[in-house]
């Protein structure tokens, strides 16, 4: 028989999270890591509910069954290869842990599997993620501008041991006009808060918690508002790096982009920059001197930096890291949370 667990005890377990919801909704937002497996194709799931509020219950099961019937022995196979693949149970949720899953898990021990169910489905799932950022949470922002290499100093804080979280890497963005150029397409703003959450959870009872000082929109994935504001208001260690080191680190970054991506970056900055400085960046992408190009539009962003910077409390510390590795900036920071 399945076994019915809660939310917390249904992560923490092992084994593959088994998502029997519809593609689009799976697609919309989901419990990060899990497979679907469909009871229902779109289509047929708005059929089953159009016909449940028309006939009633009984003939919505009843039409139910008719469709998924001659997928059963795929079905089947398909939980006997993910079982197989798992490192413990399989772990079935659906949207409120109702008869999609409860099918599913027939099936499954049918077949002498083991599974997990999640009570309440990824509905419970989704409150307790928008739950996580009503909590207290000890966070510290590493603030600088930009392409002084703050999240490579995050990457090293948590090879060195610290805690931190990295939002850039959740929203798939770098957090600027050009934050999306060669990363994966970024995920729906419900399933940056799944991700979030979960980030977040790993490092709890560890303090403090980095981030990298945001806006409260990184790309189309926004903050939820109750964590942002705690970021509003958490303590800030500021990364000084000289302009040059700054402009090689971001021509590294942004030099094997395509041309046409960075113009296009550029020129959403117009409003911005202004259409002399504008010209002059896009000159100089269009010539190849892409440091050049980095200086123009380093002003504004330096701007927009500074303005931000002075809406928060003053600085904890500024570090000035003039041709420091992301591993020696990490350590200092590390003496700074040990002193």
């Amino acid at each position: 028989m399945a076994t019915n667990l809660t939310i917390e005890a249904f992560l923490q377990a092992k084994g593959t999270v088994v998502d029997v919801r519809s593609p689009s909704e799976h697609a919309q937002g989901r419990i990060p890591g899990s497979v679907n497996l469909p009871l229902f194709s779109d289509e047929e799931r708005a059929e089953v509910g159009t016909l449940y509020k028309k006939s009633g219950r009984r003939r919505s099961v009843q039409h139910g069954l008719e469709l998924v019937g001659p997928r059963l022995a795929q079905m089947g196979q398909q939980l006997l290869d993910l079982s197989a693949s798992s490192q413990g149970e399989l772990r079935l949720h659906c949207w409120r842990g109702g008869m999609r899953s409860a099918s599913v898990a027939w099936l499954a021990e049918t077949l002498d599997l083991n599974v997990l169910l999640l009570e309440g489905g990824y509905k419970h799932f989704r409150r307790w993620v928008l739950q996580r950022f009503e909590l207290s949470w000890p966070i510290r922002l590493l603030g600088g501008g930009t392409g002084c290499g703050k999240t490579d100093v995050l990457m090293a804080l948590a090879e060195a041991g610290g805690s931190m979280v990295d939002l850039e890497d959740l929203a798939n963005h770098r957090g600027s006009s050009f934050g999306a150029l060669g990363q994966p397409p970024q995920p729906s703003s419900e399933q940056f808060e799944n991700r979030l959450a979960l980030a977040l959870e790993q490092q709890r009872g560890r303090e403090p918690i980095w981030v990298e000082a945001e806006s409260a929109q990184i790309g189309r994935c926004r903050l939820p508002q109750a964590l942002f504001k705690q970021m509003q208001q958490a303590p800030v260690v500021v990364l000084q790096r000289p302009t040059q080191e700054r402009v090689a680190a971001l021509v590294d970054v942004y030099g094997p982009q395509d041309i046409g991506g960075l113009l296009d970056a550029t020129e959403r900055l117009q409003r911005r920059l202004g259409p002399q400085r504008t010209l002059e960046a896009t000159t100089c992408i269009r010539n190849g001197d892409l440091a050049g190009a980095c200086r123009v539009i380093l002003e504004y962003y330096d701007r927009c930096y500074d303005h931000e910077l002075s809406r928060r409390p003053p600085p904890l510390a500024t570090i000035e890291v003039a041709g420091f590795a992301p591993k020696q900036v990490a350590e200092q920071l590390l003496a700074l949370d040990a002193a």
